[in-house]
Formats: structure tokens, C-alpha cells, sequence
């Protein structure tokens, strides 16, 4: 019964994992540009030594001098992937709200560990004037940081990124695309940045057609009720695979206990 123990505990320990990734999109719901993350799922398939045994029969009536072939699968994670898609633009009115509109877009941050990518697009304003982040991450322009002269009454952000402080051009906020989505992972504070030992390859967030829009927020792309259904059948499938696992064990207890026991 150890395989079906094995099993149990492959797939309880898989559903697990599968359950992380759901109670942290769902944390996430009210975080400005996040993006949830998805698993896909393979079998690891247990061989033996006699399954590629292809044995020869001299007649029909022949038997096989090697047991029948028995793969078992296990299933485990194959891979996270990150799910880009656009979320929901959510009116806020402040003039330094700014979402971009276009999925293989960000914008730049420069933090004291290098410079990182973002989709989060709630900025304020420090005490220089620069643009930054919540954290204190300038946002970064087309020539570095950018700043609003003290005293600028109204400050108004194009389309285009080109920002205007009471109508006098004052940067343009920078806005990068990928060459490959997949080379980015999450870095925390809905920072990303380049996977380890891959180099991505940036380009104009622009020029693929990516807009910003003033006065909004990109809403998480988490969707509550399809991340509830998740959770509710994962609960389900950690329950099957722990009653696989009972099972095997009192199926193993039920043999020691014959096979030991004393007779006459």
C-alpha cells in the first residue's frame, strides 16, 4: 500500500502548494496593477526496471517471464506562471493616478538596489517634487527622475507620458516593454524584474501601442468568485488525497496485524 500512500501525500502536498497561490491572489484583490499567478500541472511517472523489457513468447500459450508493465503518476508542479492580462481601470480623479492601458507595459522604478519594473501606477509627491512611489521610488522619466517645480497648481500627465506642470513640460515618464513576459518574476511591492541568469530586452512601452491614463488605477486582475470556485475544489481534492492516505494506513495496520498474528 506504500504506493498509494505516496500518491496520497504527492498530490495532498501539490493541492498545498495550489492553495498558496490562491489565498495570496485573493489578499491582492484591492492591490493597485497586481497580477495573479497561475500553476500548471504534470505526472511524474514512476517506472521499473521491466517496463521497457520487451520479452519474446514462442507461442500464444507462452507466459511472460516479467511482470506487467505499471507506471504510476504523481502529479506535481510543472510550472508559475505569472497571468498579465489587463485589469480594470478604477477612477480615483487624483492627477498623480496614472494606468496604463496595454499589457506588456511598465513603468520604472529606481530603488537602492537598481532600477525594477512596476504596473502599480499610484504615485506622490516627495518633498523636492519628485514623482515617486508610496515607498519613496523615484518614477522614472525619459532623462531620470522627474520633477514638479514647487508651487505647480496643476499638473496634468498625456497620454503619451509627457507631464506638464501648469502647462510647462517638465519630463516624460518612461514606459518599457519586453521582449518576453515570461522572463519576469515577482520581486515583492508589485516590483519584477529579470528572472535569474535570463537578460530581458526593453523596448517602447509606447511604440506597442501602450497609453497612460490620468486620474485612474489598474485594478488587480484577480477575479474573486473563479479564485473562491479554486479554492473550494482544492479544499475538496486535499480531503480526497487525506482519505487516500487513512485509507492506506489502515489497510497496512489491518496486514501487519494478519500477518503477525498467531495461529493454534
Amino acid at each position: 500500500m506504500q504506493d498509494a500512500l505516496f500518491s496520497g501525500l504527492f498530490g495532498a502536498l501539490t493541492t498545498e502548494h495550489r492553495m498558496n497561490y490562491i489565498a495570496n491572489n485573493l489578499a491582492n484583490v484591492g492591490t493597485n496593477g497586481y497580477k495573479r499567478n497561475t500553476l500548471a500541472f504534470s505526472d511524474t511517472m514512476a517506472y521499473y526496471a521491466h517496463d521497457e523489457i520487451r520479452e519474446p513468447l514462442m507461442n500464444l500459450r507462452s507466459q511472460s517471464l516479467f511482470p506487467e508493465e505499471k507506471n504510476m503518476a504523481r502529479p506535481r508542479i510543472a510550472k508559475n506562471k505569472i497571468d498579465f492580462a489587463q485589469g480594470a481601470m478604477k477612477v480615483t480623479g487624483d492627477p498623480l493616478d496614472i494606468a496604463i492601458a496595454g499589457e506588456n507595459a511598465f513603468f520604472r522604478l529606481e530603488t537602492p538596489h537598481g532600477t525594477y519594473l512596476t504596473r502599480d501606477g499610484h504615485f506622490v509627491l516627495s518633498s523636492d517634487g519628485t514623482i515617486e512611489s508610496p515607498q519613496g521610488y523615484p518614477l522614472q522619466g525619459d532623462g531620470g527622475a522627474i520633477q514638479v517645480p514647487p508651487g505647480t497648481r496643476t499638473i496634468t500627465i498625456s497620454g503619451d507620458g509627457q507631464v506638464l506642470a501648469d502647462g510647462e513640460l517638465v519630463g516624460r515618464v518612461s514606459l518599457v516593454s519586453v521582449d518576453n513576459l515570461e522572463k519576469l518574476e515577482k520581486l515583492g511591492r508589485n516590483l519584477y524584474k529579470a528572472k535569474e541568469n535570463l537578460e530581458i530586452t526593453e523596448g517602447d512601452g509606447y511604440a506597442s501601442g501602450a497609453r497612460l491614463e490620468q486620474g485612474f488605477v489598474e485594478a488587480a486582475n484577480v477575479e474573486v468568485v473563479t479564485e473562491m470556485v479554486n479554492m473550494i475544489e482544492v479544499n475538496r481534492q486535499f480531503e480526497a488525497y487525506t482519505k487516500v492516505m487513512q485509507t492506506a494506513d489502515t489497510l497496512d495496520r489491518a496486514a501487519n496485524e494478519k500477518v503477525g498474528k498467531r495461529v493454534g
